[in-house]
């Protein structure tokens, strides 16, 4: 699915959150400042937008690992075109299955991945692994908005807008009507903090975007 859409994602991300999703992976880039990561392994890393973010880090070396070759395709254009091919390296490789070794990487960001994990612990405990003790582990992903008006607005949007644009514009008939369906069964909130806490990573906290469309989760191993 991720193949059949990849020349489309990038535009559908910008245009489908208004643009939000800039200040999203900029927010990211502020709390893992403070880290100084050396090494940095971007799961799920798509088309390479949150590890190209990464980059102002001026961190050692970024790692991006992803399933479907075809997103890695534009994304590897995307790091050639910014002159940014010997910081950041791509590799496909599958999340429940990462193919580095125990204690690799200072830190590690996920953005909208983990909730297409097939094994949701097993993908988590992966990353834990290559880990060093004391690393960071940032994920970005949707979460379910509560305040009145907007959790109703965010249901109609996310229902009915978002599968029809994103059919239109990409031209497959399911992948953006999976997406809302995925965000509606993942866990969020607490019951996501209490996984990530459950799978041994500790001082798990999040911080809450947008009026809850999304959510930062954080926490160290």
């Amino acid at each position: 699915m991720f193949d059949d859409i990849s020349g489309r994602y990038d535009l559908l991300n910008h245009l489908l959150s208004f643009g939000i999703d800039y200040s999203w992976r900029k927010r990211m880039v502020r709390i893992l400042r403070e880290k100084k990561p050396g090494k940095i392994l971007d799961v799920a890393t798509g088309t390479a937008d949150v590890a190209i973010a990464m980059a102002s880090l001026n961190p050692e070396s970024i790692t991006g690992i992803d399933i479907s070759g075809k997103m890695l395709e534009t994304g590897a254009e995307k790091i050639r075109r910014l002159g940014l091919d010997k910081v950041i390296s791509l590799k496909q490789g599958d999340a429940e299955k990462i193919p580095f070794s125990d204690a690799s990487f200072d830190a590690l960001t996920v953005a909208f991945g983990v909730r297409n994990f097939e094994d949701l612990e097993k993908g988590l405990k992966e990353m834990r692994r290559v880990l060093r003790p004391g690393g960071t582990m940032m994920i970005l992903e949707f979460s379910h908005p509560t305040a009145f008006p907007f959790r109703q607005f965010y249901r109609i949007y996310s229902a009915s807008v978002i599968p029809f644009v994103g059919k239109k514009i990409s031209g497959h008939e399911e992948a953006y009507s999976y997406l809302p369906d995925s965000v509606r069964a993942f866990p969020s909130g607490s019951d996501f903090t209490g996984i990530l806490e459950k799978i041994g990573m500790k001082n798990a906290r999040q911080v809450v975007l947008t009026f809850g469309i999304a959510t930062i989760y954080l926490a160290e191993k």
